[in-house]
């Protein structure tokens, strides 16, 4: 088959000695399964989403380190050179958070490098042998769906521990593979400390996995695992190992979840909508 563009330099450089065929393709990236040497892996090619999709990164870029001042401006002011910025740290998160992740024993796939802008990673794959299904794509006895949920409470604990939230988390980016759930897809990866989203984006992942799974387990609708972890996270007791009850009792004051969010990206919208406007004005005196 035709080698894509930006499998090229990788099929050059030797790193990838044949690509198979399309795994996947979405707005982010396009997936990819290769072959190296004799195992098959997949090669996450990224999309430019610099000019389309900057504004709703803003949101989970809080928080995250930046190479220095000029850089830190740009992103602020959504300019040329900061949309390309952005683009680069999107790609770079992900990256480094999955292999921070991967040693930290947290079920993703194994990375195996990043080169010219692609990300290697092992295929996952089902009991059959076949590209795994996502999580939404299967059906599960009662007793599974909950030694999955277990599992993906346990790394989401894990993915706390060393700071961060995965941001984006549902049935669709967990895979259905031979020895249990895989999370997969990293790029808006948050800073559990510096973002102030954190926390609704956090009890968004851990109810999206709750409701998913509670459809072949009915009990699990009624567990608060997500509160009941960050409460711990905030006060410096959650380890990895933390044995988790499921129950939760919210405090005084405590907000809607999807609420929180929604305002704090409108926020973000607008803050961004009023830069722009400065920037063009400033730039036609």
């Amino acid at each position: 088959m035709r080698i894509p563009p930006g499998l090229q330099p990788l099929v050059d450089d030797g790193v990838v000695d044949a690509v198979v065929r399309p795994l996947k393709s979405g707005k982010e990236a396009s997936v990819w399964i290769v072959r190296c040497g004799d195992a098959l892996r997949c090669a996450k090619v990224y999309k430019d989403m610099a000019q389309r999709s900057f504004q709703a990164r803003i949101v989970y870029q809080e928080g995250r380190k930046v190479r220095g001042s000029r850089q830190a401006r740009a992103l602020a002011k959504a300019t040329r050179f900061g949309r390309r910025e952005l683009e680069e740290n999107w790609k770079n998160t992900e990256v480094e958070a999955l292999y921070r992740l991967h040693a930290a024993g947290v079920s993703v796939p194994r990375p195996h490098g990043f080169f010219n802008g692609v990300l290697v990673m092992d295929l996952v794959r089902d009991a059959n042998g076949d590209n795994a299904p996502r999580l939404g794509e299967v059906a599960l006895e009662p007793e599974v769906a909950r030694a999955w949920h277990a599992r993906l409470v346990a790394d989401v604990v894990r993915m706390l521990c060393l700071g961060l939230v995965h941001g984006d988390l549902s049935e669709y980016n967990v895979l259905a593979a031979a020895h249990g759930p895989v999370i997969i897809d990293f790029p808006q990866v948050v800073d559990a400390a510096g973002n102030n989203a954190a926390r609704a984006m956090l009890l968004r992942d851990v109810h999206n996995l709750r409701d998913s799974l509670a459809r072949f387990a009915p009990e699990l609708a009624d567990t608060r695992y997500g509160e009941e972890m960050w409460a711990l996270y905030e006060k410096g007791e959650l380890r990895p190992d933390s044995v988790l009850s499921g129950t939760f009792e919210d405090a005084a004051g405590d907000g809607d979840v999807e609420a929180v969010l929604d305002s704090i990206a409108e926020a973000r919208r607008e803050a961004q909508i009023r830069q722009q406007g400065r920037d063009e004005a400033a730039a036609q005196d």
